[in-house]
């Protein structure tokens, strides 16, 4: 299967994922317009060397088909879309024929869902969401909601890399994972680290909070 190629910057798809995308390189313009015509999906991958803009970017080789489920068109050619996330896949070969990358491609399914270990990983990962979610809560001084989680652990796994504070490359990783028993692991690995890190910005916003003698901004300085 070949696809057209979105490279992103700071951005990992994954499967079931909303994206909003602004289209204005006449790149993207020429393979947006390509995929509406065509009804053909593309893919997303995250930037490992270069840049969105201007030149060719060389992509991380997994990465998420995705589907143009909204459009808006503007005056100068420029779109507004939100496309969907729906399944991974590996590169196998990158082509440089059109002004935009294509790719050779092939599935990437998601395996071991419904195993002994991932239900085990999912039980783990399920309070250590909630703590996470209460943490940043009070780290942003918002009342942040969160509802019922998921009991599949496949659904699971994609909702909490979704919505994981962390760096793209971590986001990577967890795209990267064979199977959800290991895309769990990691996630329990990156809520404790990053749930030791709000508490210590919380513990040292309170003494900063206590030496000022009142309620600052304090973990969010100008």
């Amino acid at each position: 299967m070949q696809l057209p190629i979105f490279p992103l910057k700071n951005v990992v798809l994954f499967p079931g994922m909303a994206l909003p995308l602004h289209i204005f390189e006449m790149r993207y313009r020429e393979m947006i317009n390509r995929c509406i015509e065509e009804h053909l999906p593309f893919g997303v991958t995250l930037i490992a060397h270069g840049e969105e803009v201007g030149m060719t970017a060389d992509p991380y080789r997994v990465g998420t088909a995705a589907r143009i489920v909204r459009v808006e068109r503007l005056e100068d050619g420029r779109m507004n879309i939100v496309a969907v996330g729906t399944q991974r896949f590996r590169i196998l070969h990158l082509y440089h024929e059109h002004s935009y990358l294509t790719a050779e491609v092939s599935p990437f399914p998601v395996i071991n869902g419904a195993t002994r270990r991932a239900v085990e990983l999912s039980q783990r990962v399920r309070p250590q969401v909630l703590e996470y979610v209460t943490l940043l809560s009070k780290a942003a001084n918002v009342n942040l909601m969160l509802d019922r989680l998921p009991e599949d652990p496949l659904t699971l796994a994609f909702l909490v890399a979704i919505s994981l504070q962390v760096s793209p490359q971590d986001k990577q990783k967890l795209l990267e994972a064979v199977g959800v028993p290991e895309i769990l692991a990691l996630e329990s690995y990156l809520l404790a680290r990053e749930s030791k890190l709000l508490e210590f910005m919380i513990h040292t916003g309170k003494e900063i909070q206590a030496l000022n003698g009142g309620p600052s901004g304090y973990l969010f300085p100008n």
